[in-house]
């Protein structure tokens, strides 16, 4: 199997949305075939399908005064930030073609964060009862995940060099108990994201079995004719 990956660098959460609403159905069609987005998001809010406001500790006054983008969506899950710094990924993958398992798929996803936190020298763990990984009882990748007749969208945003203090504006995936945590401030230093990336695609390769390929600009020519480019 082959999966096209392409880095789209800082797109609006709306805009990410409607990308993947998009190669969905191509991919529900047989217009195309796995795909994975990687790119960050400007400072926004999601709020899941089992999100509660009250998680969202901030008013949409302060919300705007920050710059932060309140949207609400379909994904999983509850309340979660996206910022810059962040690498969030997007797969559009037909699970019909892996044995209709989207425990196994969720589990996959995690597998693959865990390896590539540890290429940093990062320990990273999964919590039972929560989609995700952690370090700690500090959360590292936020997981929110849809399926639509077997096809997958949204995916995971894991906190590189992600301002923390904005972390503040919620309860993370609902809790109240626990903080968010990034690379950077386990580390002590920036990390590149770039070194994350070509980490984070080698090992989603062996976990899911793909042959990963790099896309070309035409995804995103036919989309708002913004360019795509790999990382280089």
């Amino acid at each position: 199997m082959q999966c096209v990956v392409y880095w789209l660098g800082l797109v609006d959460y709306r805009d990410a949305y409607q990308l993947q609403k998009k190669l969905l159905q191509e991919r529900l069609n047989g217009q195309t075939g796995d795909t994975l987005l990687l790119l960050e998001h400007p400072p926004t809010i999601t709020v899941g399908k089992s999100g509660k406001l009250e998680n969202i500790l901030a008013s949409q006054v302060k919300l705007a005064g920050e710059g932060v983008s309140l949207v609400f969506t379909d994904r999983g899950g509850d309340v979660t930030f996206h910022g810059p710094g962040q690498l969030v990924g997007y797969p559009i993958m037909d699970l019909k073609e892996r044995n209709r398992n989207s425990h196994r798929y969720l589990h996959d996803l995690e597998e693959t964060l865990i390896r590539t936190l540890a290429d940093f020298n990062i320990a990273s763990h999964r919590d039972k009862g929560h989609p995700g990984v952690w370090a700690g009882d500090d959360e590292l990748a936020a997981i929110g995940l849809r399926l639509k007749q077997w096809i997958t969208m949204h995916g995971f945003a894991l906190n590189i060099n992600t301002d923390l203090s904005l972390f503040s504006l919620i309860n993370p995936c609902g809790f109240s108990d626990r903080t968010a945590t990034s690379m950077a401030s386990i580390l002590g230093q920036e990390v590149p994201i770039k070194a994350v990336v070509e980490r984070f695609i080698i090992h989603f390769s062996a976990v899911f079995g793909t042959r990963m390929e790099w896309g070309t600009d035409k995804l995103a020519r036919d989309y708002d004719k913004r360019k795509t480019t790999a990382l280089v």
